[in-house]
């Protein structure tokens, strides 16, 4: 990515000039829409990423993945509440940590039923990080996995967590009789996830051609009656424009698309526009292994350099708001916080006072990202002159989502690997989503603390806040995780945007919801139509 060679902050349409993105041409494979198929780009965007077949891995997708997987309890569409799904009820005992799930009569795609075997066998490839499982550190706190009959799963923890059946929603239920031969450290790269994966849900896998397209067909047999559609298919796309050309010609019938994207279709009678709150807060993650970054005033100086507000109202439309900690949400931000307001002066001074020029010495940083929609690199751009501005000189390196996952999961000390990241993480529904990037426990390979933060304040924090019982309690808990990320500063936190989707208005009682990671939530697929 070139830098801008002339950046004016305080009227960003400078910016927008030298920074215009080049066009984009329409590539894939073309399916036409059929009667009762619903084509679409489930996987444009932040909400999943090509190749994502494999449940106990995805960081992202769950939009996609839900309509043939299934957990045993979601969110409901609004993201609210938790409730059944292959649990057709639980419950939580009074010291909140025994939990126990009836299972509903459910029947495998292959037509063997789903019992309590099923669950406990996913939950030991979950707990193991040899699987490849992505949620193996989120779920050490379970102590024992009991089931007493076929219909009932005891999951016993060894402390409280309020957290616990945020983890659940994303684990997904997969087959003993079809996954127990597989040793666990060759389950992630098997071929069973891309050529014959069997779930629960409503659509059952029928063809994937590579890089092109998934394809599931109707669940006959589908508990939750005989779904509307024949087929449902996911198209993969070289990039966002070209899923928004899919859809504007008829190919696909929803897509993913950034916040000015929208303006183009709002007064279009044939789409109807979804907007959410992302529940993800943008940063820019510092290698605390690094030596660039040791000095609180120079993380202090990144955050004054960079004008927020101006960046939202210009690039965003208006549709984010500015991050001061990973929260946004009133109830959770204390008082007297340090908003951080834009200063470019007193960034160089604190820069200054901390040496920067003997710490850096003019050398350029890169900055790794998985973000490559075009408003990402105009969004980068912005960033990049704003730091220049003040003395860092930044050069964002943009990478498809497994790659970006290997380099800053697989990273030792050598910081050549990367120094600084351009990333979001999920701080919402649950308050205690953000645990695994911040809290020193989860440092890889333990878990997905990427910035390798090590705050003993913040980790006393979360896991206070994780511990917390009392719900009437547990906003002031997490006050305090936010007191301590703008105090201390373990990432750059930049704000958290609106997400959108857009749907042909031809599709009926269609639900997506612009949730974290695509979910997953009670979208009901078996529901979704389409008319002729």
């Amino acid at each position: 990515m070139k830098r801008l060679s002339r950046l004016s902050v305080i009227a960003l349409g400078a910016l927008l000039s030298t920074a215009a993105v080049p066009a984009l041409v329409v590539s894939g494979v073309a399916t036409q829409a059929q009667a009762a198929t619903l084509s679409g780009g489930f996987d444009v965007g932040p909400g999943g990423f090509q190749g994502n077949f494999n449940p106990l891995a995805a960081t992202a997708g769950f939009t996609w993945l839900s309509v043939y997987y299934e957990p045993l309890i979601t969110y409901d569409e609004k993201l609210q509440k938790v409730v059944g799904a292959l649990a057709s009820s639980y419950e939580v005992s009074s010291d909140q940590m025994t939990y126990t799930f009836k299972l509903t009569d459910a029947k495998w795609h292959d037509g063997k039923p789903f019992t309590a075997k099923d669950a406990k066998f996913t939950m030991g490839l979950a707990m193991d990080a040899k699987t490849g499982s992505v949620l193996a550190a989120r779920l050490k706190g379970i102590s024992s996995v009991e089931t007493p009959d076929d219909r009932t799963v005891i999951i016993k923890l060894s402390a409280p967590s309020s957290s616990f059946p945020d983890t659940m929603t994303k684990v997904m239920m997969l087959p003993e009789h079809a996954l127990s031969s597989i040793p666990a450290d060759q389950l992630a790269k098997n071929t069973w996830w891309s050529t014959a994966p069997i779930g629960t849900g409503p659509f059952k896998f029928t063809k994937y051609v590579s890089d092109q397209y998934v394809e599931l067909a109707a669940n006959t047999d589908y508990r939750g009656g005989k779904p509307a559609l024949e087929r449902v298919i996911n198209r993969y796309f070289a990039n966002p424009a070209a899923a928004i050309a899919a859809l504007r010609s008829g190919e696909i019938q929803f897509t993913y698309v950034d916040s000015n994207d929208v303006p183009t279709f709002k007064d279009n009678k044939d789409f109807q526009v979804i907007e959410g709150n992302s529940f993800v807060v943008n940063y820019l993650g510092f290698n605390h292994d690094s030596p660039l970054w040791k000095d609180a005033r120079v993380r202090q100086a990144v955050m004054y350099a960079i004008n927020r507000d101006a960046i939202i109202q210009s690039l965003y439309g208006g549709a984010a708001k500015p991050a001061n900690c990973a929260y946004v949400a009133e109830q959770l931000i204390p008082p007297d916080i340090d908003s951080y307001a834009y200063d470019p002066e007193k960034a160089k001074k604190l820069l200054t006072d901390a040496g920067w020029d003997q710490i850096n010495g003019g050398k350029p940083i890169t900055l790794l990202t998985y973000y490559t929609t075009p408003l990402a690199t105009n969004v980068l751009a912005a960033v990049q002159a704003m730091l220049a501005q003040v003395g860092i000189n930044i050069v964002p390196r943009a990478v498809d989502a497994p790659t970006y996952n290997s380099i800053v999961l697989n990273a030792t000390p050598d910081i050549a690997q990367f120094q600084l990241v351009y990333a979001g993480l999920q701080n919402g529904p649950d308050a205690g989503s953000i645990n695994v990037g911040l809290n020193e426990k989860q440092i890889p390979p333990a878990g997905p603390n990427v910035a390798r933060v090590r705050m003993p304040d913040l980790t006393k924090a979360l896991d206070s806040a994780l511990a917390e019982p009392d719900s009437t309690k547990r906003d002031a808990a997490y006050q305090d995780v936010c007191k301590v990320m703008n105090t201390n500063l373990p990432w750059a936190t930049l704000w958290v945007a609106n997400r959108y989707g857009i749907v042909s208005t031809k599709v009926k009682d269609f639900v997506w919801t612009p949730a974290p990671g695509g979910g997953p939530y009670q979208a009901n697929p078996q529901k979704w139509s389409i008319a002729e």
